[in-house]
């Protein structure tokens, strides 16, 4: 089951990042982390700039609206998806669950 947590500017769930892919996309769960393909290394903290951009994307939010909270050394990142209302905060839930069901990006 997929970590997450609703905080007062957001929702932060766990990630787990294989990086050098040969493609960005969600692949699913990877035990309580939702798994994150992404083609840069994990390298001058090229991974994690490609993480902020594809998730914002993949959510619909700008960059400056994810965060990476923890891990930023490791595979495992805690990130915060922010949001301005309960009404984003919910639709943010919806495309986690999307992406969850079919283990890719809607």
């Amino acid at each position: 089951m997929l970590w997450t947590q609703e905080k007062e500017n957001g929702l932060s769930l766990r990630i787990f990042v294989q990086p050098k892919s040969s493609k960005n996309m969600v692949v699913g769960l990877h035990g309580d982390a939702l798994k994150v393909k992404l083609t840069a290394p994990p390298v001058d903290g090229a991974a994690n700039k490609m993480c902020v951009k594809f998730l914002a994307k993949s959510f619909g939010l700008s960059k400056s609206s994810v965060e990476i909270l923890s891990g930023h050394t490791g595979r495992t990142k805690q990130v915060l998806l922010q949001g301005r209302d309960a009404d984003e905060l919910e639709r943010l839930r919806g495309v986690l669950k999307k992406m969850i069901h079919a283990g890719k990006t809607p």
